[in-house]
């Protein structure tokens, strides 16, 4: 499995709204749901770096035995498709809807990621406290990203890939970047492109 996969999710959006958003790919032509259940949630939470591992464990424990779970998961996926529908209007050059922007504002308002000081390798450096107690404590950080990717200056680097249907922030220095990443759709696209020029040099033989 190469390294875009963590523990079943997709990370290569470079932005962890949109590697959120990427966990209802589409593959061999079909929708997949990878945030099925309480499990697939404390899982991502664990693969994007926001709890360890005996964190999520809790979590699942607990979560999976509250009776809500399912309506706030649903909250959670439902708030996916709005973003969806947000970035593809950001890649064709257009704003978000005012309501999505107050809904983000809503949002960041009653799930604010608390910023905090901690202790780093080099010294003392400013950081994110992520204590979720409830599975819609998982806004915080994913809405705090949404407005990062909002309030982007270069929305143009923002873009669907053109080999799938996964969202990217390019983060290539030229940014002329058209695919996923190099393990998935980057491969594809240059061996593509190898046969096409090659087939062009035969046929002017």
């Amino acid at each position: 499995m190469n390294s875009d996969w963590r523990d079943g999710f997709l990370f290569v959006g470079n932005q962890l709204s949109l590697d959120f958003l990427n966990t209802r790919p589409v593959m061999d032509g079909n929708p997949v749901e990878l945030m099925q259940d309480c499990t697939s949630l404390t899982r991502w939470l664990k693969a994007a770096g926001l709890v360890p591992a005996r964190e999520a464990k809790r979590l699942e424990r607990g979560w999976s035995a509250q009776p809500a779970f399912t309506a706030m998961l649903g909250e959670l996926r439902e708030f996916r498709e709005r973003l969806r529908r947000a970035v593809l209007q950001m890649e064709a050059g257009s704003v978000p809807s005012p309501a999505f922007i107050a809904e983000v504002n809503v949002l960041l308002s009653g799930h604010p990621h608390i910023d905090e000081v901690i202790h780093t390798d080099s010294g003392l450096g400013r950081g994110k406290r992520f204590d979720p107690q409830a599975p819609l404590d998982v806004f915080a950080p994913v809405t705090d990203s949404v407005a990062s990717l909002l309030t982007m200056p270069d929305t143009s680097r923002l873009r669907k890939c053109g080999g799938c249907v996964l969202h990217f922030y390019d983060t290539s220095k030229k940014g002329t970047r058209r695919w996923c990443s190099m393990n998935l759709c980057g491969n594809r696209s240059k061996v593509a492109a190898y046969t096409t020029r090659k087939r062009a040099e035969l046929s002017s033989h």
